[in-house]
């Protein structure tokens, strides 16, 4: 997997967010910040961002941190493959220093990876299996 941030990488359409908020597979609470997680069935990851003016009140900020957020995601994606991924800010977050974000964020994407391992793949039981097969 290569390590860039292209378009294919991104949540860009309103359904694609909503997929994530209708049905999150994977939460994970972080210092002021949630982070949703959904099943996407690709071999990549893709990062979307909700930022408001009422969480972080400045622009510079708000680019700030996405601009931290993208690379941290960037440098761990090859551990979170598969997942649509929604970044929540939440007020105080603008307050953080970058090294404080890279840690914590570094921290984040572990938590997120392991939910993916515990959370079983397969959601038909194991009788029904055997029947189709």
């Amino acid at each position: 997997m290569s390590q860039d941030f292209s378009r294919a990488k991104r949540l860009l359409l309103p359904r694609q967010f909503k997929a994530v908020f209708d049905s999150p597979t994977g939460k994970v609470p972080g210092k002021n910040l949630l982070i949703l997680a959904r099943d996407n069935q690709l071999d990549h990851p893709r990062l979307g961002f909700v930022i408001g003016k009422k969480s972080v009140k400045l622009s510079v900020e708000r680019n700030r941190l996405k601009r931290v957020i993208r690379e941290s995601f960037r440098q761990h994606q090859h551990q979170l493959a598969g997942w649509d991924i929604v970044i929540v800010a939440r007020k105080g977050l603008g307050d953080t220093e970058n090294t404080e974000l890279q840690q914590h964020f570094s921290k984040l994407w572990k938590r997120l990876s392991r939910l993916r391992t515990a959370t079983p793949v397969d959601t038909e039981p194991k009788g029904l299996q055997s029947q189709n097969a």
